[in-house]
C-alpha cells in the first residue's frame, strides 16, 4: 500500500524525469547526455555506481559480440546497485539508453525530442523504446528506498548502450561479472509478459550475373533476375520455418520468426545488364534454436538453388552474416520469476496478465544465454510506435509498470525484517 501511494503522489516527478530523458538525443554515439541524467538520479538514490566505457579484447573477441562501432569513448555503461542485507534473491533491472534515428522529421507532429505531453501521452523518440521503461525501473526502486524498505537481495540496475545494434552494452555488463537470480527488461510490451524472445541476425547475399548491353540483354545474365529467385526461395524458407512453430505463446503473431528483405541493390546503368546484386535482410530465430542452427538452415536452403539453376550452380551465392545479432531467449512458463511477476500484476491490475512471446529480439538472450540469468521481458510502452514517427508512451502505463515491478522486487528479493 505504501508503494502504491508513493507512486501516486510522485507521478509528476516520474513524468518529468522521463521528459528530461527524452529531450536528450541518445542515438548511437550520443548516449552520454541521457546517461548523465540517469547517473545523477542513481547518485541521489544512494546507489553504488559502476560507470565504465565498454570495449577491450575480452568484449570484442567474445563469440556473441557483433558490433561494428569503432569507438565507445565518452558514452559509458552504467550499473547501479541497491545492496541487500543478505539472504534474498538478486534481481537485474536492465534497460538500454540508446534510441534509433528519428527518420523523416516531417512525419512527426512535434520535434522528435520534444518530450511534449498531450492527453496523458508523452511524445518523442525513445519515449516508448525504452526510456519509459527505464523511468519505470527508477521509480520502482525509489518507491522502495523512499519508504525505508530494506531488501535482502541485491537489485542491480543497468543502463546500457548499444542494444539497438546488437547488445554490446549488456554483453559488457555480463562479462564484467554482473549476474543475478532473475532479470526484468522493461521493453515496450504493452504490459504483456514475454518469457520468450525471438532472436535475429542480419545477412547479406551477393548474387553474380554477367554484364551485357541492354540492347542485347540475351547475351548477359541479369543479377537482379537471379536475386528474385533467391528472394522467392527465402520466402519459402520463411513459410517452412514458421510452419514448425507450434508454441501457443506465438499464436497471435502472424509470422513468429520472419525473414525480412530490407535492402536490395544492383546495377549502375539503365542500359546495362547488371552483373552483381546484393540482398540484405534480417532472419528471425526461434527461442528453441541456436543462431548457428538457423544459419546452417539458410545456407543449406540457398545451396539447393543450384540444383534447379545451372548459372547459380556454376556461380554460387555468397552468404555473409554481418552487423546486428540478437540471441534468442526462453524461460519456462512456471518459473518462479514468472509466478512472482504474475502475482504482482494481478495485485495491481486485478486481472491476469497476457503472456506471449516477443516478436522482436532483446538483450534478454544475452542475459540468459551468456549470463545464465532467467529473464522476463515486461514493461510499459506501445509496441506499435517503437521506431516509428510520433513515438509515444501512455504515462499511466508507466506508473502501473513501476508499481508492478516494485512489488515484484519485494517478493523476489524479500523485504528484510
Amino acid at each position: 500500500m505504501r508503494i502504491k501511494q508513493w507512486i501516486k503522489e510522485n507521478r509528476a516527478r516520474g513524468a518529468r524525469l522521463l521528459q528530461i530523458m527524452v529531450r536528450e538525443n541518445s542515438t548511437r554515439g550520443n548516449e552520454s547526455s541521457t546517461q548523465a541524467i540517469i547517473i545523477e538520479k542513481c547518485r541521489q538514490l544512494g546507489l553504488t555506481l559502476d560507470i565504465w566505457e565498454i570495449g577491450g579484447n575480452v568484449l570484442t573477441s567474445h563469440p556473441a559480440y557483433c558490433c561494428d562501432r569503432k569507438s565507445f569513448e565518452g558514452n559509458p555503461n552504467l550499473v547501479a546497485v541497491l545492496k541487500g542485507t543478505g539472504g534474498g534473491k538478486s534481481m537485474i533491472l536492465n534497460g538500454h539508453i540508446d534510441v534509433v534515428p528519428v527518420g523523416d522529421e516531417s512525419s512527426w507532429n512535434h520535434d522528435p525530442f520534444s518530450g511534449i505531453i498531450e492527453c496523458g501521452k508523452l511524445y518523442g523518440r525513445g519515449a516508448t523504446d525504452m526510456k519509459g521503461g527505464n523511468a519505470a525501473l527508477l521509480m520502482a526502486m525509489e518507491s522502495i528506498i523512499a519508504n525505508g524498505i530494506k531488501l535482502k537481495g541485491d537489485v542491480i540496475f543497468q543502463s546500457v548502450i548499444e542494444e539497438e545494434s546488437g547488445g554490446a552494452g549488456t554483453l559488457a555488463a555480463v562479462l564484467r561479472g554482473y549476474h543475478a537470480d532473475g532479470a526484468i527488461i522493461p521493453e515496450p510490451t504493452n504490459l504483456r509478459i514475454f518469457p520468450k524472445q525471438q532472436g535475429s541476425m542480419w545477412f547479406r547475399i551477393s548474387v553474380k550475373g554477367r554484364a551485357a548491353h541492354g540492347g542485347t540483354r540475351y547475351k548477359g545474365i541479369s543479377a537482379i533476375e537471379k536475386a528474385l529467385l533467391v528472394i522467392q526461395r527465402l520466402q519459402q524458407l520463411e513459410k517452412d520455418r514458421n510452419a514448425r512453430m507450434t508454441d501457443p505463446l506465438f499464436d497471435k503473431i502472424p509470422i513468429p520468426i520472419p525473414i525480412n528483405i530490407g535492402k536490395l541493390s544492383s546495377g549502375e546503368w539503365p542500359s546495362s545488364v547488371p552483373d552483381t546484386a546484393v540482398i540484405e535482410g534480417r532472419m528471425g530465430v526461434s527461442p528453441e534454436e541456436t543462431i548457428q542452427s538457423a544459419q546452417l538452415e539458410m545456407e543449406k536452403c540457398l545451396s539447393e538453388l543450384g540444383k534447379h539453376d545451372e548459372w547459380l550452380l556454376e556461380n554460387p551465392l555468397k552468404l555473409e552474416w554481418f552487423g546486428g545479432r540478437w540471441l534468442p531467449g526462453s524461460l519456462e512458463n512456471d518459473h518462479p520469476l514468472m509466478a512472482e511477476l504474475t502475482k504482482s500484476f494481478i495485485e495491481v491490475k486485478g486481472d491476469s496478465p497476457i503472456i506471449e512471446a516477443s516478436p522482436w529480439g532483446t538483450d534478454g538472450g544475452i542475459l540468459s544465454t551468456i549470463g545464465n540469468t532467467p529473464v522476463v521481458v515486461f514493461g510499459p510502452g506501445i509496441t506499435e510506435t517503437a521506431h516509428d514517427a510520433n513515438e509515444h508512451i501512455i504515462l499511466e502505463d508507466m506508473f502501473i509498470a513501476s508499481e508492478i515491478i516494485a512489488l515484484t522486487l519485494l517478493k523476489w528479493c524479500e523485504a528484510a525484517e
